[in-house]
C-alpha cells in the first residue's frame, strides 16, 4: 500500500495544487470585475466639477472604469480631417448621428481625443456643418470607446456604426486616447470656452449613448463561478486518484482448475 505522502504522489499533489490555485485566482479576478461593474452603475459623476483630461486619463492608459461620465476640460487643436458621423443616435424620436472631430490635448502634434461636437438628423455627412479648425477649449463628459462589434457596411466612408477608437485612429496622423468626450455646451460656455465646434449642431446628450447590456457584469459573475467549479473538479480528481492509489488493492485470485503452465 502506498501512503498519500509518498514521493510517487508528489507530482500529482503539485499539479492539483497549481490547477486549483490558478482557477481560484481567475475566479477572484472575474469576481472583482463584476464588483467593479456594479460600482460603476451606482457611481454617477456627471455633475461633478470638471477636471483636466490629463489628470484623469493618459494617452497610453487604459480607461478607468470609475471615471465614466466624468466632466473634463480640454484645450488643444482641432483635426478636421478626422471628422466622422456615428449613426444610431436617436434624438426626440428621430434617428440621427453624432458628429465627431478629434481634438489634440495640448499642441497640434500631441495625442488627440475624439470629441462628439453635436447631433444631426439622418446619416448624410453633407448635412453636417464644416468641421472646426484652429484651437479650442471645451468641457465635456468622458466616455470609454465603444466596441459591440456592430458591422460597418462601408469602411471607405466617414460614417461609422459606433465610436470605435481603432477606426478613428486610421483617419488622423496622431495617437488617440482610449475614450471620447461628449461636449457639454453649457459647461463650455461657463468656462469661457472658444470654438467648441458645436455651432449649427443640436446638442449631443448622454441619453443618446447605446444602452449598456446588463449581461456584461453577470458574465463576469458566471465566469467566476465556472472557475471555482473547475477548482473543485480538479480537487475531486486529485482526491479520487490518491484514494485509488493509496487504498487497498484488489487481490487477483488464482484459477485453481487451470493446470500450471497452461496457455490462457
Amino acid at each position: 500500500m502506498i501512503a498519500w505522502w509518498s514521493p510517487r504522489l508528489w507530482g500529482v499533489h503539485l499539479v492539483a495544487l497549481v490547477c486549483a490555485a490558478a482557477a481560484v485566482a481567475l475566479g477572484l479576478w472575474q469576481w472583482d470585475a463584476w464588483q467593479a461593474h456594479r460600482e460603476a452603475e451606482r457611481h454617477d459623476i456627471t455633475h461633478a466639477d470638471p477636471r483636466p483630461l490629463t489628470d484623469v486619463l493618459g494617452p497610453d492608459e487604459p480607461f478607468p472604469s470609475d471615471e465614466i461620465g466624468r466632466p473634463v476640460s480640454i484645450e488643444g487643436t482641432w483635426l478636421p480631417e478626422g471628422t466622422v458621423l456615428v449613426t444610431g443616435r436617436e434624438g426626440d424620436g428621430t434617428d440621427g448621428s453624432w458628429v465627431i472631430t478629434p481634438l489634440t490635448v495640448g499642441g497640434p502634434d500631441d495625442a488627440a481625443i475624439p470629441v462628439v461636437r453635436g447631433w444631426i438628423p439622418g446619416d448624410d455627412p453633407s448635412d453636417a456643418p464644416p468641421p472646426p479648425t484652429g484651437t479650442a477649449a471645451l468641457v465635456g463628459w468622458l466616455q470609454p470607446g465603444e466596441g459591440t462589434g456592430a458591422p460597418d457596411d462601408d469602411q471607405t466612408d466617414d460614417v461609422l456604426p459606433e465610436v470605435r477608437i481603432a477606426d478613428l485612429v486610421q483617419k488622423v496622423d496622431v495617437d488617440l486616447y482610449g475614450g471620447f468626450v461628449i461636449v457639454d455646451p453649457e459647461a463650455t460656455g461657463d468656462e469661457g470656452g472658444r470654438n467648441d465646434g458645436t455651432a449649427d449642431l443640436d446638442p449631443a446628450t448622454l441619453d443618446q449613448l447605446p444602452p449598456v447590456s446588463t449581461l456584461t457584469g453577470w458574465r463576469n459573475f458566471a465566469y467566476a463561478l465556472e472557475w471555482w467549479l473547475f477548482a473543485l473538479f480538479a480537487l475531486f480528481l486529485w482526491w479520487r486518484h490518491v484514494r485509488d492509489v493509496t487504498g487497498p488493492q484488489p487481490e487477483i485470485e488464482a484459477d485453481e482448475d487451470r493446470p500450471v503452465g497452461s496457455a490462457s
